[in-house]
């Protein structure tokens, strides 16, 4: 199952977690009390020793963090499990898997180095309830404290390396089918993914190209992955490769290149995956969950094939609970962002990577050809930095509405989850009138 629920208006917690500038909206002291509290919470509290553990990506910022998220965690009586460099699917998986009260990862997924972030998941790997956010909120506020561990009731650290390797190992098992013959390419973004994606791949058979697969600190999602999709689609053409998968910096995206070189965006991955199960017999009342932002032509696409779709709003959380309610075993979002409930309960772009390949070498046919019956309308997205989003977001809505109704155009505006960003999304009949209508909605937004 999905998580359910998601914090998406607390001081400190977004939709995807406490994030912000390192050393600056998020620092080592915030870890060090989101530990204690965390510790607190699942484990005195609880009248058990809590077990929690820990992952993080490349981030410089990110050894500060887990340090000190495990110097509060043991201060408070926890056992803190520690995964090192790895994704934040392994860390939901191992949480699940191995009987862990929390896992917490420390990433901040497709942001530049100098942001970080950390993501808060229960035993089940799912994302952490919202009375349990709203309480560690109080607590970084100095609304109440909590006591220390003292004696033999200190907690300790223990090395969990084994833990991603476990889950490399799981997700290998998912595989039935051999990549010998083909040449991959992989953009692991410089993140979680450096070491992982090319293991996988290598013991599934097939010849990698990689890259992103060099990370010193600082270079996470610089000029690669997900997020900057051309380098791989350059990789693809020139060592005419058979496929391309890109992640991002926490590895729970995924977004395809096929061999044209063409871009295939997590609506794309949505068509196939969705014929895939169907043809299987494994997706449930013939349905999937997508977001108001996925494109209106894989709606159109499926229904073609017999699959209906249900939206929800934008963030993966959503996704999840729209899926939980409806039954739907298969939903994501066009970033890349699929969850594939039968395996996991959280987004996994390897996972993504490893079912798009189950369903080209069993169709024995080609990605495009895979996607022959998908046809996507004409659609713009924008992303406009701003300084107060929610001000921003309130100021523009009715003049968005008036647009989209005097241009003929599908139009979404929103704030992101985990920027200061404004997101525009247009979709029409013609790229000019998306662009007309997606260039008169940041005029409004520069004026405000």
């Amino acid at each position: 199952m999905c998580a359910k629920g998601g914090y998406s208006t607390g001081k400190y917690f977004g939709t995807d977690g406490f994030r912000g500038e390192a050393g600056v909206k998020l620092t080592a002291e915030h870890a060090y009390k989101i530990g204690r509290i965390l510790g607190d919470l699942f484990g005195r509290r609880r009248g058990v020793k809590c077990r929690a553990v820990i992952g993080k990506d490349t981030r410089l910022s990110s050894y500060m963090l887990e340090y000190a998220l495990a110097a509060g965690l043991t201060a408070s009586g926890a056992d803190a499990y520690i995964m090192h460099v790895t994704t934040t699917p392994s860390v939901s998986y191992v949480a699940r898997c191995d009987g862990f009260d929390l896992g917490i990862m420390i990433s901040a997924s497709h942001n530049p180095f100098t942001d970080n972030g950390v993501k808060i998941m229960n035993g089940q790997g799912e994302k952490i309830e919202d009375g349990v956010l709203a309480v560690i909120e109080d607590y970084l506020d100095g609304k109440f404290s909590v006591p220390f561990a003292c004696g033999a009731e200190v907690g300790r650290t223990v090395d969990y390396v084994s833990g991603r390797n476990r889950y490399i190992g799981h997700i290998i098992s998912l595989s039935t089918c051999s990549y010998k013959g083909l040449r991959i390419g992989i953009d692991a973004a410089n993140g979680s993914a450096w070491q992982i994606a090319k293991s996988l791949f290598d013991a599934l058979g097939a010849k990698t190209y990689c890259l992103g697969v060099s990370p010193d600190g600082t270079n996470v999602n610089d000029g690669v992955g997900s997020t900057h999709i051309e380098k791989l689609v350059k990789l693809v053409k020139e060592n005419s490769l058979d496929l391309g998968f890109a992640f991002d910096g926490d590895a729970d995206r995924c977004i395809c290149v096929d061999g044209r070189g063409e871009v295939v965006t997590g609506d794309e991955e949505l068509f196939v995956l969705a014929n895939y199960l169907k043809e299987r017999g494994e997706l449930n009342g013939n349905k999937i969950v997508c977001t108001k932002m996925s494109n209106g032509g894989l709606i159109k696409s499926l229904e073609k094939c017999g699959v209906s779709v249900e939206i929800s709003d934008v963030g993966d959380k959503n996704v999840c609970d729209l899926m939980s309610s409806s039954g739907a075993v298969l939903g994501g979002e066009r970033s890349g962002h699929i969850i594939l409930s039968k395996y996991e309960t959280t987004g996994d772009g390897l996972l993504t990577a490893v079912m798009i390949m189950e369903a080209v070498i069993e169709s024995k046919r080609t990605l495009t050809e895979l996607l022959k019956e998908y046809k996507a309308l004409p659609q713009i997205t924008l992303s406009i930095h701003v300084a107060d989003k929610k001000a921003v977001s309130a100021a523009v809505a009715d003049m968005a509405e008036k647009i989209q109704r005097s241009m003929g155009v599908r139009l979404v505006v929103r704030c992101s989850g985990t920027e200061e960003v404004i997101r525009i999304m247009a979709e029409g009949e013609s790229y000019e009138t998306c662009v007309a209508a997606c260039g008169r909605i940041s005029e409004i937004i520069k004026e405000v």
